[in-house]
């Protein structure tokens, strides 16, 4: 791969234009090298907002604390939760199912559970749609549950071959790391994750008054919400730096924080995004050979999230990268600038 690193550099200048990307940063690990590089307004170093891939990270808590025999992923929620909190998840034609909920559920996203995020409230408008118009505003846990609540159930609970992407399980997923820990959410990551590999630049986005991250854009205006920002938590609110965040996936799926034997368990697909499907607690990124005729692009699987950023591997490749566009309206550019990254790499 060294000897293609002004080719990759190359691609990454090129792909910054100026109208929807205003500065890259990738990491990548193939083999026994690694590359880093990025353009315009970031470099190797910068720290940005990392948003859905957050969940990667709460995923990793919560299968260490099952490894630690702390709880089962086969649990109800409902031993977890309060009963105010747990009722009314999943309503459902006028019936409630969510004593049904189990963890997994959550992880996998087959809970039925509306996204407060991006569903349509009774307004019908998103808080996803509010942001991107301007209007920043904070959110705490109870009030995220609570919007969750007016928004309709897409189905019931474990319907087979149904899932959809909520980030109000993630939510509930942080809480219940939090009961049973007794710890707070930072506490959990800095103790298995960020401390144990000495992850500096990474933490959880919690004060509005932060600078530190580069600031995102939608479209070709800056987007500046940090209200938002310190309010995802669980679901989006990790800041990191793609080697950093390239570190924690090697880890990820090398068995640092639960028994590798478990990533087997967490591939059970099901249709969310094209062409992407949900694990539990992980995503399969899978181009169909219509746009990968030659089949450079192997199977990828991790995380990505609204903010352009993503970490993906390819463990048979012994393949691993992490980075963003730090672009909020075109979630598909990061996905095109990362196969053709790979497909680079990969090409002999």
């Amino acid at each position: 791969m060294i000897h293609k690193t002004h080719l990759l550099q190359q691609i990454l200048e090129t792909r910054t234009d100026t109208k929807k990307v205003f500065g890259t940063s990738f990491s990548i690990r193939y083999k026994d090298q690694i590359w880093a590089g990025a353009s315009c307004n970031l470099v190797p170093e910068s720290s940005y907002f990392i948003a859905s891939t957050t969940k990667l990270y709460t995923t990793a808590v919560i299968l260490n604390l099952q490894s630690k025999g702390r709880l089962k992923l086969g649990d109800l929620i409902l031993n977890y939760l309060d009963e105010r909190i747990a009722t009314g998840l999943n309503n459902y034609k006028g019936i409630d199912h969510s004593n049904k909920i189990t963890i997994r559920d959550l992880l996998a996203h087959t809970s039925g559970i509306p996204d407060y995020f991006q569903g349509k409230s009774a307004n019908g408008i998103s808080l996803e749609r509010q942001l991107t118009t301007g209007t920043d505003q904070a959110w705490s846990f109870e009030e995220s549950i609570v919007r969750s609540k007016t928004i309709r159930s897409p189905f019931p609970v474990g319907k087979p071959g149904k899932a959809h992407y909520s980030d109000t399980n993630f939510q509930l997923l942080g809480e219940i790391i939090r009961k049973i820990s007794g710890k707070t959410l930072e506490e959990n990551y800095k103790e298995v994750i960020f401390e144990p590999l000495q992850l500096t630049k990474t933490y959880v986005y919690q004060d509005p008054t932060d600078k530190i991250p580069a600031t995102l854009f939608y479209k070709n205006v800056p987007l500046d919400i940090p209200l938002a920002m310190s309010s995802f938590g669980p679901d989006g609110g990790i800041v990191s730096t793609s080697d950093e965040l390239l570190q924690f996936l090697c880890h990820f799926f090398n068995g640092t924080f639960f028994e590798q034997t478990t990533l087997e368990e967490l591939k059970v697909w099901n249709r969310i995004f094209f062409p992407m499907k949900s694990g539990v607690g992980i995503h399969q990124f899978k181009l169909p050979r219509i746009f990968d005729p030659v089949g450079i692009i192997p199977e990828l699987i991790g995380h990505s999230g609204l903010s352009g950023a993503l970490a993906y591997c390819s463990p048979q490749h012994d393949l691993y990268i992490a980075g963003t566009v730090n672009q909020v309206a075109y979630p598909e550019t990061s996905f095109k600038l990362m196969t053709k990254l790979i497909r680079t790499v990969l090409k002999k």
